[in-house]
């Protein structure tokens, strides 16, 4: 029993020390984007989780600008790539080139080595520069004429696209969507909070004056912290039936892949962990349930509507969060 206690009371005060410099990070971040604490909130999440994150979402909405705080506020290299339609994967991840003088080939890593990347307007560019990014996502490296090339730790891509309705885009392959931890939407900001966006930068651009609060060493102590956070098998088995349904669905024609479950389950921690909780609670899954889960799946054509495909799967995902008990 004093063992349990002393557990317990060792993960409360990570909690507490975790809590404030998420703090720090939220209120940076939410004095460029205002109006927004959720998705700032999500975007926070990913990071601890170790996960990436795609903003979906017609231009002008501060896709780009919530990518740039979160670098900003993160004392961690950066780089952005800016997604065209003739863009290369040796563009993305890198290439040898032949030195004349010591007649050798020196490796020249591209911009996928960096901490926080950028990938602006990921789908207008070909499926075959998309693919770059695969391995990176997944495996935390990148492999290029038979050498493998470790990546900088913590890494997390930051993807931005437009509706995959709009002109000019590429979708994203499964295979690529199931790579991204969370999708979101920024949506229009209310009035009140479009108006202070004017007085903001009125005289000055807020995001050059934010400053980095989080280190590099912190997010991977705090990504340590997340994988801590206790989940009782009530709501693993919650979560389980929820993934179920999705594969079972007559409505969907590709449910929630295992790598899906794992995003969900990693997910719920670290949003427990920005709560100040050493535990997660059935509200954490329901709230991440369609942000973690609605781009991975596919509806079937039978069941198609007017409504953009998104759209779709997230009312498919609510009507099957209708017939899910709730652990009490």
């Amino acid at each position: 029993m004093r063992e349990l206690r002393t557990a317990g009371t060792r993960a409360e005060a990570l909690s507490t020390n975790a809590s404030e410099k998420i703090e720090l990070l939220q209120n940076a971040v939410e004095r460029v984007i205002r109006g927004k604490p959720e998705a700032v909130r999500l975007a926070i999440v990913t990071l601890l989780a170790g996960g990436h994150l795609l903003v979906e979402d017609v231009p002008g909405v501060g896709k780009t600008t919530l990518a740039h705080s979160l670098a900003r506020a993160l004392d961690c290299s950066f780089q952005r790539i800016q997604f065209t339609s003739d863009l290369l994967p040796s563009d993305v991840i890198g290439l040898s080139i032949y030195n004349q003088h010591n007649s050798v080939f020196e490796w020249k890593p591209g911009p996928i080595f960096a901490n926080v990347v950028l990938a602006d307007e990921i789908n207008r560019t070909t499926p075959k520069t998309q693919s770059a990014l695969l391995e990176a996502m997944a495996e935390h490296h990148v492999t290029v004429e038979g050498k493998t090339h470790a990546l900088p730790e913590p890494f997390i891509v930051l993807a931005t696209q437009n509706p995959i309705e709009h002109h000019g885009t590429y979708p994203l392959p499964e295979s690529q969507l199931d790579r991204f931890m969370l999708r979101l939407r920024m949506g229009y900001p209310g009035p009140a909070d479009e108006k202070q966006i004017l007085r903001d930068r009125e005289h000055a651009e807020p995001l050059d004056e934010m400053h980095a609060v989080m280190t590099a060493e912190e997010v991977l102590e705090l990504q340590t912290a997340v994988s801590e956070v206790s989940v009782d098998d009530a709501i693993v088995d919650y979560l389980m039936r929820i993934v179920s349904a999705t594969r079972s669905s007559d409505m969907l024609d590709l449910g929630v892949s295992p790598r899906g479950t794992l995003a969900l389950f990693r997910a719920a921690q670290a949003l427990a962990l920005t709560e100040e909780r050493s535990y997660c609670i059935p509200d954490d899954i329901k709230r991440l349930v369609v942000p973690v889960f609605a781009h991975r799946l596919a509806v079937s054509s039978r069941y198609s509507s007017a409504m953009r495909r998104s759209e779709e799967a997230e009312a498919v995902l609510f009507e099957i969060m209708k017939t899910i008990s709730v652990p009490l």
